[in-house]
């Protein structure tokens, strides 16, 4: 059975998501709450990556909540801002990393799935940053990382968190939809 934190940090991120996909500045707030629950709970977990995941969610929610609000961003519509290049030279230096610091868990803690941990954690820091800046790729991201999250917390015992994964997964869909009508919509507006 799900705690009550575990539940509010739950409706919390829900809440992130909807935000997220109707670019609703709002959707960071929501997510600095939620992540700060997370956190306690995923570090008395042993889930020690997907804690630090939260509190680095923490400060990209400040970053997002000033990007979006800085640069007016919430009136632009997302567009493909980053070259199949560009993704690949991430990965060159984030699998590294990631193989790294999962090496490193492994040996010098009692972390629990750290493999995946380690993984999600990694390639969910770069797709929060993108979405804080509104690129749309952001969202390929995000269908495979929930999708992987859906097992780690579900094999973890965090039944409502895997739960809330399954409902990403779809939502993550929705706002792909969401974020390509509303381009479209911009472009019929302007022209």
């Amino acid at each position: 059975m799900s705690s009550g934190w575990e539940l509010i940090a739950l409706v919390l991120a829900l809440a992130y998501l909807l935000l997220a996909a109707h670019q609703r500045q709002w959707c960071w707030l929501a997510a600095a709450i939620s992540c700060s629950i997370y956190a306690v709970i995923f570090w008395q977990a042993r889930l020690y990556m997907e804690s630090v995941l939260q509190v680095i969610y923490i400060a990209m929610a400040g970053y997002g909540w000033w990007q979006w609000h800085q640069a007016n961003i919430s009136e632009e519509q997302p567009e493909l801002r980053f070259s199949w290049r560009w993704h690949l030279l991430q990965w060159a230096w984030l699998v590294p990393l990631a193989v790294s610091i999962a090496l490193s868990l492994q040996h010098f803690t009692d972390a629990d799935a750290v493999w995946l941990d380690t993984f999600t954690t990694v390639f969910s820091l770069l797709a929060t940053w993108l979405i804080a800046q509104k690129a749309f790729e952001t969202w390929w991201y995000w269908l495979v990382i929930d999708s992987v999250y859906v097992y780690l917390y579900w094999s973890k015992g965090f039944v409502a968190t895997a739960l809330l994964f399954v409902l990403y997964v779809v939502l993550v869909v929705y706002a792909m939809y969401r974020w390509k009508s509303d381009q479209q919509a911009e472009l019929v507006t302007n022209h």
